[in-house]
């Protein structure tokens, strides 16, 4: 199974902005995805803290393609949501993205290089017209076997999907 983020809001401007102006105009409620959020996480033992922004991920995105390149790629998507959902901090800044980088062993001098010739630029718009054309709305979204599952998930219902699909338990 391919694991891919799809960034679902790329207007965000990089200083963030509130979930009440994301979800403006929208029949969202907001309290209430929170605690699902919150109730998917513990189920699930992830730190999750009371999230009140979102912020722009796209160069988060763009340097995750390369930690997956150097290897270092679960780690590092592993600490920017730790960054992000559980400390709430600004992954758009490039200082931060560094200082993730410095503590899953990715040199933050190459990472900078990175970020300044924008070298996966490409293939994090190809992630995006892949999303726009699977007709993704929401992340997470795990899609196998014609099944769509959207939004955080407990481990249960991934479980049901991965069987259904003909899966079977390693002993």
């Amino acid at each position: 199974m391919e694991w891919t983020a799809f960034p679902l809001h790329p207007e965000t401007p990089p200083d963030g902005q509130t979930l009440e102006a994301l979800f403006a105009g929208q029949p969202v409620d907001i309290p209430g995805m929170l605690a699902r959020l919150r109730q998917v996480a513990r189920e699930l033992n992830l730190p999750f803290g009371e999230r009140k922004m979102t912020f722009n991920s796209r160069l988060a995105q763009e340097l995750g393609k390369w930690a997956e390149d150097k290897g270092r790629g679960d780690a590092f998507h592993h600490a920017v949501f730790l960054t992000y959902f559980h400390r709430g901090e600004n992954i758009a800044l490039p200082a931060v993205l560094l200082q993730i980088c410095s503590t899953v062993g990715l040199d933050p001098a190459a990472a900078q290089v990175v970020l300044d010739q924008r070298s996966y630029r490409e293939a994090v718009d190809r992630d995006w017209q892949r999303s726009r054309r699977m007709g993704i709305t929401a992340v997470p979204t795990f899609i196998l076997d014609g099944r769509r599952l959207v939004g955080a998930q407990s481990y249960a219902a991934l479980e049901e999907m991965v069987s259904s699909a003909g899966a079977m338990r390693r002993s």
